[in-house]
């Protein structure tokens, strides 16, 4: 007689069903995440996401909103631009350099663009700060360049740099206490020094160059004080060592070089206190000034 098979010996489970009656209990569980009415299905997915997209619609469309605002819409355009500041320049002249883009979205206006133009442009211009001034306008503030010195740039013929004024046909470059040239007038401002290098066989020319005896200068003419400096007709540079002031009233300053101009300033000021009717004065070693004329 034929032994029976048992449930064990087929791959079932003692007492249970025979065999092929139904898969281990891992293959059960995976099977039932794979039914399409399991937990994973597509719709439950979407039931989930449904929360964080309604939690996201609106920011989106907030964002929208305010992008179509900014550029799309004519409520922030640049409608006008100000300007502060000028003083040799006009504003007509500072908005042309500026060049500032009217009837377009504020947002878009480039503050620093807009400064390089100015500062590019302008030689004048010393420094520029630009703005948006919302909802409609756009600010520009620039500050002109001051000249510590002018040099005469064009002259008649046979006038050559000499400190005369008045001469027709003359022009004047401007130069700043940086040594930067900016600027042209026809009429030598008040107060301003005229600076004239008399470098014609002087060794300074060829050892430092005119720039550097030119920079020099404007460092004398920078330390003065102010009440010289009104004073002051012309600055004339002989050599890197040699700079004289000329002052009304057909007075001198033997200055020397630019070195220790701030000591020298400070000399001068009390030595022209002490000896207000000296025709000469020599601050070129300040610890030991030195007066004489009357």
């Amino acid at each position: 007689m034929a032994g029976r098979t048992t449930a064990a010996g087929r791959g079932g489970t003692p007492g249970g069903p025979g065999e092929g009656s139904g898969p281990l209990p891992a293959v059960r569980r995976v099977r039932r995440l794979l039914r399409p009415d399991g937990p994973g299905r597509p719709e439950d997915r979407a039931r989930r996401r449904l929360p964080l997209v309604l939690a996201l619609a609106p920011a989106l469309l907030l964002g929208g909103f305010a992008l179509w605002v900014l550029y799309g819409s004519a409520w922030l355009r640049v409608e006008a631009v100000a300007v502060t500041g000028e003083e040799v320049l006009t504003e007509r002249q500072v908005l042309r350099a500026a060049e500032v883009p009217m009837g377009e979205p504020l947002v878009s206006v480039d503050p620093e663009a807009v400064e390089r133009r100015l500062l590019e442009r302008l030689p004048r211009v010393g420094a520029a700060e630009v703005a948006r001034s919302w909802p409609h306008g756009v600010e520009v503030a620039v500050t002109e360049r001051k000249p510590v010195v002018v040099m005469v740039q064009n002259a008649p013929d046979g006038e050559g740099g000499g400190s005369g004024d008045g001469a027709r046909g003359r022009t004047y470059a401007e130069v700043d206490e940086e040594g930067v040239r900016f600027g042209t007038v026809a009429e030598r401002p008040a107060g301003v020094p005229l600076l004239v290098l008399d470098l014609d066989g002087s060794p300074s020319r060829h050892r430092f160059g005119e720039e550097r005896v030119r920079g020099e200068a404007v460092k004398v003419a920078a330390a003065l004080p102010d009440a010289v400096r009104r004073d002051t007709r012309t600055i004339r540079v002989r050599s890197h060592d040699s700079v004289t002031l000329e002052l009304t009233g057909g007075r001198t300053v033997v200055w020397g070089s630019a070195e220790g101009s701030a000591a020298k300033a400070r000399s001068l000021s009390l030595l022209m206190k002490a000896a207000a009717d000296a025709g000469r004065y020599d601050v070129s070693v300040p610890t030991a000034p030195a007066t004489s004329g009357s």
